[in-house]
């Protein structure tokens, strides 16, 4: 699959010395300045056209003045995403509106639980779940990814309050199915378990596969049952469009106690009464105009996965690691290859000169997760850097 001319995702951008975490800020995590990074959830490219001439107009105008965001323009542009890529009518009245996703996952954990509450999570954990949860005195309790009877009996602990779901998931890229949602939510409603599902990933779902919006499954459920019951969605346009320093997100809240609850934390104890109007614009922007790039950056990075899948699978054939299901983040699971996480580390580190995210950080050694959201040379350069670094690990490995 080839990416349409009008959009360039070859050229590399150089990022360096623009406050970057990515790039500038290497050396806080892996100690050694001057790193290639494959590291945090952002990519390489500029966002879309559209979006960069929305901000540009928007800035023209010269007056950053307090902002609402409740209005048509960006509650129908909400609605207009939903209906046109997922088949999904949205009562825009559900709507909230936040800084960040984790922000958001903050508000509804306070809301919603107590300290030394339980709060559910899928493992392979995404790290800012668990600085969340543990940062709020709850108890971070995780089921491993696929184990259906070790969620429902986390869920019926009389103090498990939330579960948190990623959809599609974090690290792993795993897109959940209608069947597999519906169950689930099933399952919170039943053991009186309320549900925060992260959608910030949907948009970069891979062909073949299909996200299915939460909010559809909680309807129907609430439909069924007579009532809201009690689900959040968080989400955001900027890890697809890749504009997460203008901060910004949305979430939909079911009930209408809990959306009054949340606006009101969010609005005194928070004092958030204005939010970015850059990101505003470029939601709006995204969501209206966006389409055609988002398609053609997912093309090509499905293009990156599927080299990192070339080269692994050549190097190592008992790997068989395939792409994920969704996102631009190559989960790679290194156990069938008997390497020491720690010595791995090292030879990326201090031979190959390349930051590559350790699978302990989400709670899982034996993994890494590559972030393949970039030019392709780099992405060459990154998968080339690794299967060196794994020959050489198992070549200096102590014989048996």
């Amino acid at each position: 699959m080839s990416t349409p001319a009008r959009y360039d995702f070859d050229t590399v951008i150089d990022r360096r010395g623009t406050w970057c975490v990515q790039w500038d800020g290497v050396a806080e995590r892996f100690g050694v300045d001057g790193l290639l990074p494959f590291t945090i959830s952002d990519m390489d490219f500029e966002t879309a056209p559209e979006v960069l001439t929305a901000l540009r107009a928007r800035l023209e105008h010269g007056v950053l003045g307090y902002t609402g965001w409740q209005h048509e323009d960006f509650l129908s542009a909400i609605a207009h995403w939903y209906a046109t890529r997922y088949g999904t009518a949205l009562d825009t009245r559900q709507v909230v509106y936040g800084p960040s996703v984790l922000s958001q996952l903050s508000q509804l954990l306070q809301m919603w639980t107590a300290e030394g509450e339980g709060v559910v999570v899928h493992t392979p954990t995404y790290d800012g779940f668990r600085k969340a949860v543990t940062g709020l005195g709850r108890e971070l309790r995780g089921v491993p990814l696929g184990d259906a009877a070790a969620l429902e009996r986390q869920l019926a602990r009389a103090d498990a309050k939330v579960l948190v779901l990623c959809s599609p998931h974090n690290p792993t890229g795993r897109v959940w199915t209608e069947a597999e949602l519906r169950e689930t939510a099933a399952l919170a409603r039943r053991h009186g378990v309320a549900v925060v599902c992260d959608e910030i990933h949907a948009d970069f779902v891979r062909d073949g596969y299909t996200h299915v919006p939460y909010v559809r499954i909680a309807e129907a459920e609430a439909e069924a049952q007579g009532g809201p019951g009690r689900w959040a969605v968080i989400t955001s346009a900027s890890k697809a469009f890749n504009f997460p320093a203008l901060t910004g997100s949305y979430g939909i809240i079911g009930d209408p106690d809990d959306r009054a609850e949340y606006l009101r934390r969010m609005e005194t104890a928070e004092g958030l009464a204005s939010p970015a109007v850059l990101s505003l614009t470029a939601h709006i922007a995204a969501y209206r105009s966006g389409a055609a790039w988002l398609d053609a950056v997912r093309a090509y990075v499905a293009e990156n996965l599927a080299l990192v899948a070339e080269r692994l699978n050549t190097a190592f054939p008992e790997q068989a690691w395939e792409p994920p299901q969704a996102g631009y983040l190559a989960w790679i699971d290194l156990r069938p290859l008997g390497v020491d996480d720690e010595a791995l580390q090292r030879v990326l580190i201090e031979r190959e000169k390349v930051a590559i995210m350790p699978g302990s950080v989400y709670g899982d050694p034996g993994f890494v997760r590559l972030n393949v959201g970039c030019a392709r040379s780099k992405a060459d350069a990154g998968v080339s850097a690794l299967v060196r670094a794994l020959r050489a690990v198992r070549d200096d490995a102590p014989r048996t």
